[in-house]
């Protein structure tokens, strides 16, 4: 009888003690209707002010959603803090998805980002079109949508695409300095350190653009994708606000807050044009295509990537 007693006290407090740590469990877990953080990639960038700005106003918080924003210096920095998840998305571009089709990462485009990428010479360069740069070092980053648009300029130049001496140096603040220490002919950088390089002397040769292409996108994980859809779509609305945002307010009451926080060197202000911003959409099919045959060209990738494999459109307009 009391051996039966202590075997039901027992099986008691075994009961009391897994329903302690259910609740606990329960408990840490995020509540029903309660978003989960996000973390994003920023390029050091023109691409990356909405995200900035939608931080800073707080449209973040407005659609109860918290998001982590991290600077990268280069692709590959990002590149790899994306693939080892320690990044939910990032401001990418159409070649880095494709890459990471092939190599057997998931990944998604969710949206264009509206950037702005210009072949530049340096002070020194007597250099006034593309054709005049055969045989001169360009600094690029390799197999990027730098070294991308380059070869879309030199094309569209009358060169070749092994016309141009390519330099590779991955981080973008080293290739302004390089730049501008005369050390290379010319770079393809994006704004803002484009217009940097401008306003210390430089001279734009052609830009995206002018040449009417925009492979910058916004890249997530299918992990996120499929864990944190309700959050993605908040940060959007955010995002769509702080468009609306920069559409409407003056450059001079933002501008010193986003050179602080985006990490710009402060010679941007006064000589910094902004794209004119759009509300978050899905690239043009053209956009995909002439990446991915440019890639195919090269033999970066084997496969021909398909719209539909690379774009997932459900959080923006088309």
């Amino acid at each position: 009888m009391r051996k039966n007693i202590v075997l039901i006290t027992i099986a008691l407090l075994l009961l009391v003690l897994a329903g302690c740590a259910s609740e606990k469990k329960e408990n840490t877990a995020p509540k029903q209707g309660q978003l989960q953080n996000i973390t994003i990639g920023l390029m050091p960038d023109v691409d990356s002010i909405p995200f900035i700005i939608a931080q800073e106003k707080g449209y973040f918080k407005e659609e109860g959603v918290t998001v982590t924003l991290k600077p990268f210096k280069s692709a590959m920095e990002r590149d790899s803090a994306l693939q080892s998840g320690n990044l939910d998305g990032a401001i990418s571009d159409v070649l880095a998805e494709a890459f990471a089709k092939a190599g057997g990462f998931d990944t998604v485009i969710t949206a264009l980002t509206n950037g702005s990428y210009k072949l530049v010479v340096n002070k020194s360069e007597t250099a006034s079109a593309v054709q005049d740069l055969k045989g001169k070092n360009v600094a690029i980053s390799k197999n990027t949508i730098i070294e991308y648009v380059t070869d879309r300029i030199a094309t569209e130049g009358g060169l070749t695409t092994t016309d141009m001496n390519k330099t590779v140096i991955p981080q973008i603040p080293a290739r302004l300095e390089m730049l501008q220490n005369d050390k290379i002919s010319a770079a393809t950088l994006p704004d803002p350190l484009a217009t940097v390089a401008v306003k210390n002397g430089g001279r734009v040769i052609n830009t995206s653009e002018q040449l009417g292409i925009n492979p910058g996108v916004m890249l997530f994980t299918t992990k996120a994708i499929n864990e944190k859809e309700q959050e993605i779509q908040a940060m959007y609305r955010a995002y769509n606000k702080a468009v609306d945002y920069l559409a409407r307010e003056p450059m001079d009451s933002y501008i010193d807050m986003v050179i602080e926080k985006a990490g710009f060197p402060p010679d941007v202000k006064g000589a910094l044009i902004l794209p004119k911003y759009k509300k978050a959409t899905a690239p043009q099919q053209k956009d995909i295509d002439d990446v991915i045959t440019w890639m195919q060209s090269r033999q970066l990738i084997q496969q021909k990537y398909q719209y539909t494999e690379l774009v997932d459109t459900r959080f923006v307009r088309q």
